[in-house]
Protein backbone atom coordinates (compact mmCIF):
# COMPACT_ATOMS: atom_id res chain seq x y z
CA UNK A 1 0.00 0.00 0.00
CA UNK A 2 1.47 3.57 -0.69
CA UNK A 3 0.84 6.17 1.81
CA UNK A 4 1.81 9.84 0.72
CA UNK A 5 1.81 12.79 2.84
CA UNK A 6 1.80 16.15 1.13
CA UNK A 7 1.83 19.19 3.55
CA UNK A 8 0.67 22.60 1.06
CA UNK A 9 0.94 25.61 3.17
CA UNK A 10 -0.24 27.88 0.47
CA UNK A 11 -1.86 27.33 -2.81
CA UNK A 12 -3.07 29.92 -4.98
CA UNK A 13 -4.03 28.37 -8.70
CA UNK A 14 -4.27 30.86 -11.86
CA UNK A 15 -4.89 29.76 -14.71
CA UNK A 16 -5.46 26.06 -15.72
CA UNK A 17 -4.32 24.54 -19.05
CA UNK A 18 -4.92 21.27 -19.84
CA UNK A 19 -3.82 19.97 -23.04
CA UNK A 20 -4.89 16.05 -22.93
CA UNK A 21 -5.78 13.41 -20.41
CA UNK A 22 -5.80 9.88 -20.17
CA UNK A 23 -8.24 7.24 -19.98
CA UNK A 24 -7.77 7.31 -16.14
CA UNK A 25 -7.21 10.60 -14.74
CA UNK A 26 -7.80 12.62 -11.70
CA UNK A 27 -7.08 16.63 -11.62
CA UNK A 28 -7.60 17.47 -8.21
CA UNK A 29 -6.52 21.70 -7.15
CA UNK A 30 -7.60 21.59 -3.51
CA UNK A 31 -7.75 19.16 -0.23
CA UNK A 32 -9.09 15.71 0.46
CA UNK A 33 -8.96 13.25 3.16
CA UNK A 34 -9.04 9.58 0.86
CA UNK A 35 -8.68 9.60 -3.07
CA UNK A 36 -10.01 5.66 -3.26
CA UNK A 37 -8.92 4.05 -7.38
CA UNK A 38 -10.33 0.99 -8.71
CA UNK A 39 -10.25 -0.55 -11.89
CA UNK A 40 -12.42 -3.35 -14.33
CA UNK A 41 -11.71 -4.02 -17.73
CA UNK A 42 -14.38 -5.80 -18.95
CA UNK A 43 -13.36 -6.52 -22.60
CA UNK A 44 -11.73 -10.02 -23.38
CA UNK A 45 -8.01 -9.98 -24.37
CA UNK A 46 -8.02 -10.59 -27.60
CA UNK A 47 -10.22 -7.91 -28.81
CA UNK A 48 -8.42 -5.42 -27.37
CA UNK A 49 -5.88 -3.27 -29.89
CA UNK A 50 -3.07 -1.42 -28.44
CA UNK A 51 -1.92 0.86 -30.66
CA UNK A 52 1.10 3.52 -30.31
CA UNK A 53 0.74 6.66 -28.13
CA UNK A 54 -0.70 9.84 -30.23
CA UNK A 55 1.95 12.53 -30.22
CA UNK A 56 0.37 15.64 -28.03
CA UNK A 57 0.94 19.18 -30.30
CA UNK A 58 3.88 21.13 -29.00
CA UNK A 59 3.38 24.70 -27.11
CA UNK A 60 4.55 27.43 -29.63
Amino acid sequence: MLNLHVENKQLCVGDVRIVGVASSSVFLIGDTEVISLSSMFDTPPESVIISPFVPLPSEG
